[in-house]
């Protein structure tokens, strides 16, 4: 059996065996030639030259741990201070630096999410709040979303979700995340949206209807409150488990702080101009195949209606979930509500009203499931309790009801496909509104799942 010599003085004979092997290699890789296609040993190296024998498994075992020790002492006999070549690793697509603790690369988490939708209302002008609700009659697209999260270092994780419409690109949120906080803390920074409530956090291919509860819309605005800003939350060490939550974000927003600032040019002079949003998340689980998830939520911040004029918004938020895991099975029942107590100051007088929305959901197979959502808003009541103008939604002057009922399939978990119906109870018109949509939604990329 041939053996290879690790004195300095054989470097010839390493470079040439390094050759033998990526021809070797390449030739492994590449598919071999028709037979009458193969070039004359002649033509195939250099003139005179004589072809590489084929080397045994044995030989190429000999080869490969001589070039490992000349690497090794290679390494051990370099002065001090001189930088090493990057290893790769065994994978192929990381690199490890000698001396150093990461990888030097960041791997990207991409996905594309497309939500489109064909409507029928019979109203001219539907009364659709969310921003990404299907607002006419024919076709509408209501979002392609780009996602991209990575982890940044041990120290930080980044995220974004970038949202292109056909008129427009927008982002939606984009912030970094704490990883190595002691005492279960957690910071995030950038923009992001509030963790007010239950539905709020979420992005439309995580919801179980086509468009946004209007009770998140009127309230908040068209994109969900959001803002730029910062979070701290904590989860407690306490028996069962509780989450609290505190975030300072910016009250400036048509379609992200309607409640507050809203459109207005009003600048951050000081903290009372940001809003502020404290939350309490319990988490209970009731039995193995049945949990329980219960929130409190208030948000304060300035309002344009007046100098130091503020909105005040309390929530609660209830999640049932009924999942069997202790057999084999595909059912999911699902119970969401979440209520707004909305209190404003206004001049000469304090509006409150109340919204609110509840439904249920039910998987019934693998593939299909059905749902069905109530939601209520009640009109503006100034400190009297009468029915007043409110300047936000001057036309809400009665209750507002809205039932909506869908059908859900999913050919793969990768595409969904809904059909959603509904009928709006609008109190102050005439008579009441129906809508049909058609929704198709389609993921490709890497994407997490969505917390419980």
């Amino acid at each position: 059996m041939s053996t290879v010599s690790r004195r300095p003085s054989d470097a010839l004979i390493v470079v040439s065996v390094v050759t033998l092997l990526s021809t070797a290699s390449a030739a492994a890789q590449e598919p071999s030639p028709p037979a009458e296609a193969t070039p004359p040993a002649a033509e195939a190296g250099t003139p005179g030259e004589a072809p590489p024998a084929e080397l045994s498994p044995e030989e190429l075992e000999e080869i490969q741990k001589a070039l490992g020790s000349d690497t090794q002492e290679a390494q051990q006999n370099a002065p001090s201070g001189t930088a090493s070549a990057p290893q790769s690793t065994p994978g192929g697509n990381t690199l490890a630096v000698p001396g150093l603790n990461t990888s030097g690369t960041n791997f990207l988490d991409l996905s594309l999410v497309l939500d489109v939708a064909a409507a029928a209302f019979t109203a001219k002008e539907p009364l659709q709040t969310g921003g990404h609700d299907p607002t006419r009659n024919g076709f509408n697209l209501q979002q392609l979303e780009l996602s991209i999260g990575s982890v940044v270092d041990p120290y930080f994780r980044f995220d974004a979700n970038i949202v292109f419409a056909q008129f427009g690109v927008e982002i939606e949120e984009a912030y970094g995340t704490t990883l190595a906080l002691p005492a279960n803390l957690q910071v995030r920074a950038g923009q992001f949206l509030t963790r007010f409530g239950r539905l709020n956090a979420t992005h439309p291919h995580a919801w179980d209807f086509v468009d946004q509860p209007f009770a998140v819309g009127r309230v908040f605005g068209g994109e969900g409150n959001r803002g730029l800003g910062t979070e701290v939350s904590w989860l407690t060490p306490l028996p069962w488990y509780v989450e609290l939550i505190g975030s300072a974000t910016d009250a400036v927003g048509e379609g992200t702080a309607r409640s507050f600032l809203g459109a207005s040019d009003e600048r951050v002079l000081s903290p009372l101009d940001l809003q502020l949003t404290g939350v309490v998340k319990q988490f209970f689980p009731l039995s193995d195949n049945l949990s329980l998830l219960w929130g409190l939520s208030a948000a304060t911040g300035p309002n344009p209606t007046g100098h130091r004029n503020r909105t005040d918004v309390y929530g609660t938020d209830v999640y049932l979930r009924y999942r069997p895991i202790t057999e084999a099975s595909t059912t999911l029942v699902t119970f969401q509500a979440e209520g707004f107590y909305r209190r404003r100051q206004v001049p000469g007088d304090v509006l409150t009203d109340f919204n609110a929305y509840a439904q249920a959901a039910w998987r019934f197979s693998q593939r299909w499931a059905t749902a069905v959502r109530y939601e209520l808003g009640t009109p503006a009541k100034g400190e009297g309790g009468a029915t007043v103008v409110d300047p936000l939604d001057p036309d809400w002057t009665e209750d507002r009801q809205r039932v909506s009922a869908n059908v859900t399939f999913w050919p793969t978990e990768f595409s969904r496909l809904r059909l959603q119906g509904a009928t709006d109870r609008v109190g102050w018109q005439q008579s009441p509104e129906y809508s049909v949509f058609l929704a198709l939604e389609l993921v490709t990329g890497a994407h997490g799942a969505h917390a419980f």
